[in-house]
């Protein structure tokens, strides 16, 4: 098994949403385009990565949404050294279709009262549905590690809910340390690499806006 050296995990920059959440009454959510900040964060994440990677191959994978793919081509990676896929699973938390900002708003306030893991927007997904569909890609990685040409960088330019969740699944993380989890920013990178010991470490830690409230023990 050709396991990568690197995972490198990648919130889009800033969009037209993350700004003025009204848009989503004109616009869907896959559709929002980075701001000109958003471009820049991007572009200053792309300088990091071309430098990590230097001239290795990278195996990547983008969410479908316009804010991802215009986050991947901010990067500047060398074509010839990526092989990209678009990959539905990693795309952001489903809240519905054309949303109003009253009721979203609303629902995000019974989404604190009630967990982000266990709630679920009305016509939309809970944070435990992403789980189950990430989990199914994490499947699909872990067999293209079986082909001994595999590249030692694997690249995932994704959302903040979804980059969290990733690591719950890969790391085991219990629900009660996923919920204590902030979102990383704009454009923010999270990297799993390759120990001596053949297990993987995440380079940082997600910032906490509390400590874990688990119901019992487990691990």
């Amino acid at each position: 098994m050709a396991r990568p050296r690197r995972i490198v995990l990648v919130r889009h920059g800033e969009s037209t949403g993350n700004v003025d959440d009204s848009v989503y009454e004109r616009e869907p959510d896959h559709a929002l385009a980075l701001t000109d900040r958003g471009r820049r964060q991007a572009e200053a994440t792309g300088e990091q990565l071309r430098a990590l990677f230097g001239d290795e191959r990278v195996s990547v994978y983008v969410s479908p949404y316009r804010r991802t793919h215009e986050t991947l081509r901010a990067f500047g990676l060398d074509p010839a050294l990526i092989r990209v896929r678009e990959e539905p699973r990693l795309r952001e938390q489903d809240w519905g279709n054309w949303q109003d900002r009253d009721e979203v708003r609303l629902q995000k306030a019974y989404r604190d009262a009630y967990g982000h893991f266990f709630y679920r927007f009305a016509q939309g997904e809970s944070g435990a549905d992403v789980y189950d569909r990430v989990g199914g890609f994490l499947e699909s990685l872990f067999r293209s590690f079986e082909d001994p040409g595999h590249p030692p960088n694997v690249l995932i330019v994704t959302h903040g809910l979804a980059m969290r969740l990733f690591c719950m699944r890969w790391f085991h993380w219990t629900v009660a340390e996923f919920e204590s989890l902030s979102n990383p920013g704009n454009g923010e990178v999270r990297m799993l690499v390759l120990g001596d010991d053949g297990k993987y470490t995440l380079d940082r830690p997600f910032d906490r806006w509390r400590d874990p409230e688990p119901y019992g023990i487990s691990g």
